[in-house]
C-alpha cells in the first residue's frame, strides 16, 4: 500500500506528469532527492508510469471500444497479439475469461487501413462474437482521472503545481513534424528534453516550445498509469448502461462525481454508455450497484463485466521490458 509521501507525488503527477521533482519536493515538504527516490521506487515496484497522449480528435484518430467474446483456450493467445499492436490501448480480460475488452485507435479517413477492426479480428480462430462501440465523448479518463488516485493534496498545494501549467506556451495542434516527439512521451512522459531532442533532431529550446504549445492546445496531456490495488481496490468491473439520449448528459456528469468510476464514456451501439468500477471488494461493488448507480432510474438496463486482468494500459506504447502476454 502507499503512505502519504506516495500518494502526495502521484497526485502531483496527476497535475504535471512533467513536473521538476523540485517543486513536488517544496509542495509535500522533502527533499528533491527523496521524491527522485520514490519515483524511482514507484515505477520498479508498483509499475508507475507518466506516458505522454494526444487528443484523438486532433489527430486524426477515433477510438473504438471492442468488446471480444472468445473460447477460454484462445483467450490468452488473442489477448497477447492485442497487447502487442501499436494501435490498441486498455486491453483488459474479463468476464471469467471469455471476454476480451480493448480500445481500438482507427484513422477517420476512410480510405485508410482499419485491418484490425475490418478483417483481423472476423478472421481470428477463436473469437465468437464482436461488438464495436464508437467512444464520442469522455466524461471519466484521459486528462480527468480517477479522483481516488487524486486527492492527497490540499488545494494550496494543488494551486502551486498548477501555476507552472497556467504558463504554458501558445496553443497549436499536432503537425507531421511532431511525430517523434510524441512517440517518444508515449513511451514515457518524463524522457528529459535533452533525450527528447536526440529523438526529434531538434534543439531543446525547440522541444521545450513545442511541448508548451501542444500543452496549451489541449493536442497532448499526461496521463499516470498505476495499479489500483495500491489503493485498497481489488474489484474491477465494466458497467455497460442503456440511457435514453435526452438523460445521457445528466446521467453521464452524475456518474463523473462518483469516487468509483474511473472511466464514463458515451459510446454508440445498444448500450450508450459505459463505465469502469474501481471497488474495494464484491461486497463495496454490490453496494455500488445497488445503492448509488441504482438510484438513478434514468439507467434503463445494466450489464456488468467483472474485470480479471488489466494486460495494458492508456498507452499504445508497451513499456520497455514490459512482460507480455505469450501467444
Amino acid at each position: 500500500m502507499l503512505d502519504d509521501l506516495d500518494r502526495g507525488l502521484i497526485h502531483a503527477l496527476h497535475i504535471d506528469g512533467r513536473v521538476p521533482f523540485s517543486r513536488v519536493a517544496s509542495v509535500l515538504g522533502v527533499s528533491a532527492q527523496t521524491v527522485a527516490r520514490r519515483y524511482r521506487r514507484l515505477c520498479a515496484d508498483s509499475g508507475l508510469r507518466v506516458v505522454g497522449l494526444t487528443d484523438p480528435h486532433q489527430v486524426g484518430l477515433t477510438q473504438w471500444l471492442v468488446r471480444l467474446t472468445v473460447t477460454a483456450r484462445s483467450a490468452r493467445d488473442i489477448a497477447g497479439a492485442l497487447v502487442r499492436r501499436p494501435d490498441t490501448s486498455w486491453v483488459k480480460l474479463a468476464s471469467g475469461g471469455t471476454e476480451i475488452v480493448a480500445v481500438v485507435h482507427a484513422p477517420n479517413d476512410s480510405a485508410s487501413d482499419n485491418s484490425l477492426l475490418l478483417c483481423d479480428i472476423p478472421r481470428t480462430a477463436g473469437i465468437t462474437a464482436v461488438s464495436a462501440h464508437c467512444l464520442l465523448h469522455t466524461y471519466v479518463g484521459g486528462p480527468a482521472n480517477w479522483r481516488r488516485s487524486a486527492e492527497a493534496l490540499d488545494e494550496g498545494q494543488q494551486q502551486v503545481l498548477r501555476e507552472a501549467v497556467a504558463a504554458l506556451g501558445v496553443p497549436r495542434q499536432p503537425a507531421a513534424v511532431d511525430a517523434e516527439l510524441l512517440a517518444a512521451l508515449e513511451k514515457d512522459g518524463r524522457t528529459g528534453q535533452g533525450e527528447l531532442a536526440r529523438a526529434t533532431g531538434w534543439a531543446p529550446a525547440t522541444v521545450g516550445r513545442r511541448l508548451s504549445d501542444l500543452r496549451a492546445g489541449g493536442a497532448l496531456f499526461f496521463d499516470v498509469e498505476v495499479d489500483a490495488a495500491l489503493f485498497g481496490v481489488t474489484t474491477r468491473a465494466l458497467l455497460w448502461m442503456s440511457v435514453p439520449p435526452s438523460r445521457l448528459e445528466r446521467v453521464a456528469t452524475e456518474l463523473s462525481g462518483h469516487d468509483e468510476l474511473a472511466f464514463v464514456a458515451a459510446t454508440t451501439g445498444p448500450t450508450n454508455l459505459v463505465a469502469q468500477a474501481l471497488c474495494r471488494d464484491p461486497a463495496d461493488l454490490h453496494r455500488y450497484l445497488t445503492g448509488r448507480l441504482g438510484a438513478l432510474e434514468e439507467i434503463h438496463s445494466l450489464e456488468t463485466s467483472p474485470v480479471l486482468r488489466n494486460l495494458k494500459a492508456a498507452s499504445p506504447a508497451l513499456r520497455a521490458g514490459a512482460a507480455r502476454v505469450r501467444r
